[in-house]
């Protein structure tokens, strides 16, 4: 019996999702809920479990997806400024199609962010495109047991 409503009740359709791994190694958290933690403050977080959970490959995969990630955004952040920045000398136009690139990089990299976290917490290793071969190779060369 649980003091939580709902929790455990099959008829609520509100159960969690089972932790993919029982906690114990490293942070004390489930694989689960450390992968989703990874991307939460970008490189800090990654760096974080990184460290702590070293031996365990699939918080080590989100850990360095999101510092790869985060390096990956600001490169792209800082190209956008100096495309911005030509643009914003066209009058009008120029400024709206800046506005338009700056929203765009903003609402998919917060969405991304999103679905990352999601995809760790369903206890899945999606891959971001592009990065994904660097960061298993990554990840299984950098830490404990391969991945």
């Amino acid at each position: 019996m649980t003091d939580v409503p709902g929790a455990g009740d099959p008829t609520s359709g509100h159960e969690p999702p089972p932790p993919v791994a029982a906690a114990g190694s490293g942070s004390g958290l489930p694989e689960n809920v450390a992968g989703a933690l990874s991307y939460l403050l970008g490189p800090i977080t990654g760096i974080v479990f990184f460290i702590i959970d070293r031996e365990r490959s699939f918080v080590r995969f989100h850990a360095v997806q999101s510092i790869a990630l985060t390096i990956t955004w600001v490169v792209l952040v800082v190209a956008l400024t100096i495309v911005s920045t030509i643009l914003g000398f066209i009058p009008v136009l120029g400024w709206l199609v800046g506005i338009l690139l700056n929203l765009g990089l903003a609402l998919g990299g917060f969405a991304l962010w999103l679905w990352l976290m999601f995809q760790a917490y369903q206890g899945k290793t999606w891959e971001v495109p592009g990065l994904g071969p660097h960061v298993r190779r990554l990840s299984s060369e950098t830490g404990g047991r391969p991945g």
